[in-house]
């Protein structure tokens, strides 16, 4: 079982760059692990890293000022090859959410199937979060699962944003795909019985 999503008040990280491919988000050379642990750290190493290991000042992951369980992007994100790891690598790096107004659609059934909500926006929507960002790193996104609505706190901004039924239920439960089929046990039981 995974931690459940119900609602998630925090502020953000922006990352305002378009057309951020898999291979930004977690380099192939990482790809050898098999397991979940250890991806968070690099995260965007080739942009938040030099060739020394050193942190980039400049990079917005690196900054004080930037911090929270939600990641800002700009549009087209998470497109390129289909590896998994890269929803690893955005969860272990401890955000809950990725916002942005596309998604590439393998990483959005990537991230949903590994407990990470993508919350796809408006243009409009996504340029009213970043400018209130920028204008005060304090802002506080809030995503409401349930309602499937996200705000920005302090302002009369809010929007609605798509989910299929079933990765809502996944992720309001904490549920992966077996967690799913033991909860319905019963009714698969039932059913099987009448047939």
């Amino acid at each position: 079982m995974r931690n459940k999503f119900t609602t998630l008040l925090s502020t953000a990280v922006p990352l305002p760059i378009e057309n951020i491919d898999t291979d930004q988000i977690i380099p192939a050379r990482f790809l050898k692990a098999t397991t979940r642990e250890g991806f968070g750290e690099n995260l965007f190493r080739d942009w938040r890293y030099d060739s020394n290991g050193e942190p980039k000042a400049d990079f917005v992951m690196n900054s004080s000022t930037y911090k929270g369980q939600i990641l800002v992007a700009g549009k087209n994100f998470g497109c390129g090859s289909s590896r998994e790891h890269a929803a690893w690598a955005i969860d272990g790096a401890g955000f809950r959410a990725v916002v942005s107004s596309f998604f590439a659609d393998i990483f959005r059934n990537n991230a949903l199937n590994n407990g990470l909500l993508p919350v796809q926006v408006s243009d409009d929507m996504l340029a009213a979060i970043f400018q209130a960002i920028e204008a005060n790193p304090a802002t506080q996104l809030k995503i409401d699962l349930e309602a499937q609505t996200i705000e920005i706190e302090g302002f009369t901004i809010k929007e609605s944003f798509e989910i299929a039924p079933y990765k809502k239920q996944c992720l309001m439960n904490g549920y992966d795909d077996v967690d799913y089929l033991v909860s319905i046990h019963q009714e698969i039981k039932e059913f099987e019985q009448k047939r």
